[in-house]
């Protein structure tokens, strides 16, 4: 069993930024390939970031390209997700996930085993 927990969110303006941690406990952290994703109000939750075990290989969903940069550090246990340039668009509910799958199918939600409770983004215009 892994246990996640986000923090980080919060309110904030149009173009401010924000930093995303999702700490990990119980198994061994640098199994799992790790994601962040969102989900809006009325809407599915969908894939915004995942990072590969050794953090060498990152996978961006194309509206945060340039402006969000997810990262891990396995000695802290933690990943994370620098947020820039943010818009009211990306107002949603962020999510940590851990996999210890492959890379294939790393966009999709069932791809993956745990999930933290989640940490509201607010952005207002």
């Amino acid at each position: 069993q892994v246990q996640l927990v986000e923090s980080g969110g919060g309110l904030v303006q149009a173009g401010d930024s924000l930093r995303l941690s999702c700490e990990a406990s119980g198994r061994t952290f640098s199994n799992y390939a790790m994601a962040w994703f969102r989900q809006a109000p009325g809407k599915e939750r969908e894939f915004v970031a995942a990072i590969s075990r050794n953090g060498a290989i990152t996978y961006y969903q194309d509206f945060v390209k340039g402006r969000f940069t997810i990262s891990r550090d396995n000695a802290k246990i933690t990943v994370y997700l620098q947020m820039n340039s943010l818009k009211p668009e990306d107002t949603a509910v962020y999510y940590c996930a851990g996999s210890s799958g492959t890379a294939a199918n790393i966009r999709l939600t069932e791809k993956y085993d745990y999930w933290g409770q989640g940490t509201q983004v607010t952005v207002s215009s």
